[in-house]
């Protein structure tokens, strides 16, 4: 039996200053569901593109790419049809913008600490995607 393949890309935006680091989360289906700006790679665009879109249509800011992070995978059914989903995730420093200005896609999206925002999280992929990124932010002194 054959399968739908979807791609999709993310991001995970980090602000901070003396040791406090916060990252962008955003809430979907009645803020019952939280999570990672993410959406559909389209057509003529690449992974990281698409990922900086997301960030700007769904959490309504703009990031600075510092790395690619990490590449999740899961299925789900749609329509009838079943779906293998890979998402490419990608590490953003915060640059300009408002996260109240978000499209209509997502109910709210907002910065909050670091360990707020992994209790937060829905998905445990998605934590997992947050975690490698405070690794990386720790090792590479992003925020001091």
């Amino acid at each position: 039996m054959g399968f739908v393949k979807d791609h999709s890309a993310g991001g995970v935006v980090f602000r901070g200053g003396d040791g406090e680091v916060e990252i962008l989360i955003v809430a979907t289906k009645g803020k019952s569901r939280w999570q990672l700006p993410k959406g559909r790679v389209e057509d003529k665009e690449g992974p990281l593109e698409a990922a900086q879109r997301e960030v700007k249509e769904e959490g309504g800011v703009e990031g600075e790419v510092v790395c690619p992070l990490d590449t999740i995978s899961y299925w789900y059914r749609w329509e009838g049809k079943r779906h293998r989903k890979l998402v490419d995730f990608f590490l953003f420093r915060y640059l300009r913008g408002d996260p109240r200005e978000h499209d209509w896609e997502v109910d709210e999206a907002a910065f909050f600490p670091a360990d707020q925002a992994l209790k937060l999280l829905t998905f445990p992929t998605e934590r997992k995607v947050v975690e490698r990124a405070l690794e990386v932010i720790r090792k590479k002194r992003l925020v001091l």
